[in-house]
């Protein structure tokens, strides 16, 4: 991981002008037994409601290559790679779905399938299949991918950000870091990304950033801070390199008001979007505020769940929050590239 470091510092210096801190070793206890079965049980419940296909997702939402490529994300965490490991067959079909979803321009869409934004499927997809770069077989992975990383490049707005549509119209801040997290995913896996690409992107973020430290959904109509899309964020700058400074010490401060507790419900119908962004602003942090955050996000995920083995919600659908789910438990194990320290 260390060589890893220096050669993106040496080569893309925006994305690695600054290192997040170094790994604790202890956090790789931090999954404990009950903790270990919940996984499992997850992993194994998501497995099963993976159609022919290699897609994810009921009624409206069958087919959607953002729950498809959360899902195989979800597996990946957990060590499977594409053909190999207890769940490599999933990731695999995973992959072969998602490729043949991916457009002559690059963009990923099953467009039978209902949408919070096509842009949001096409991040988490462009970043899955980043993360499965150079572990798939699939001659075709890096044409497509590539593809699917210009597309996002040239999608950005004036302002520095992305929305719903592939267009560089307006912005918000949600779709904004997901196209910078696949972004960054596609770095890592050696694309090329434009330094002006991300330079453009934190300065929309700091703009986002309200006097409380939080963020507000759109830079050009202001607004309140809430902790979904604040915890993403922070995440966004993280992802961009900005490991460090004034806005992630404001931003950390304000997530930390949101600390789960028992039978405490906040931001329920974006609870496991707001949880899997939280956790990984916690983890490149590290120190105390990690410390903090996942013993208390892993113990209400272990009493969330179901006997089957998902996780009960009323946003979207079980395998999202499932999905969700596994990936935030399953942060330190540290496997994702997009994850790693």
């Amino acid at each position: 991981m260390r060589f890893h470091c220096v050669i993106v510092a040496i080569l893309f210096p925006t994305f690695a002008a600054a290192q997040p801190p170094a790994a604790n070793p202890a956090v790789a206890e931090r999954i404990t037994p009950e903790a270990e079965r919940a996984i499992e049980r997850g992993l194994r419940w998501l497995a099963r409601q993976q159609h022919e296909d290699g897609s994810l997702g009921t009624g409206a939402y069958h087919g959607n290559v953002a729950l498809t490529a959360l899902g195989g994300t979800a597996w990946l965490a957990g060590g499977s790679t594409p053909g190999r490991g207890p769940y490599g067959r999933e990731i695999e079909r995973t992959v072969a779905y998602l490729l043949a979803r991916t457009q002559q321009s690059g963009f990923i869409i099953d467009r039978r399938g209902a949408s919070h934004g096509p842009m949001y499927g096409h991040g988490f997809a462009t970043m899955f299949l980043a993360d499965c770069y150079g572990m798939s077989p699939r001659r075709e992975l890096r044409n497509k991918l590539a593809a699917a990383v210009k597309l996002i490049i040239h999608s950005q707005n004036k302002e520095g950000g992305w929305r719903y549509q592939p267009q560089p119209a307006d912005a918000d801040i949600s779709v904004t870091v997901c196209q910078m997290m696949a972004l960054r995913a596609a770095r890592n896996a050696g694309l090329f990304v434009p330094t002006e690409t991300v330079e453009r992107c934190v300065d929309y973020l700091r703009r986002c950033q309200n006097p409380d430290g939080g963020f507000m959904y759109m830079a050009i109509a202001g607004g309140d801070s809430l902790f979904p899309r604040s915890a993403a964020a922070i995440v966004g700058f993280q992802s961009a390199g900005v490991y460090e400074g004034p806005e992630i010490d404001r931003g950390v401060e304000y997530l930390l008001q949101f600390l789960p507790e028992p039978g405490v419900a906040r931001h329920e119908a974006y609870y496991f979007y707001g949880q899997y962004y939280a956790v990984q602003a916690m983890w490149h942090v590290g120190g105390e505020p990690w410390e903090r955050w996942y013993p208390a996000v892993r113990d209400e995920l272990v009493r969330r769940q179901h006997e089957d083995g998902f996780w009960p919600t009323t946003y979207i659908n079980r395998e999202y929050a499932t999905a969700m789910a596994l990936i935030v438990l399953q942060v330190p194990n540290d496997y994702l590239p997009i994850f790693q320290r």
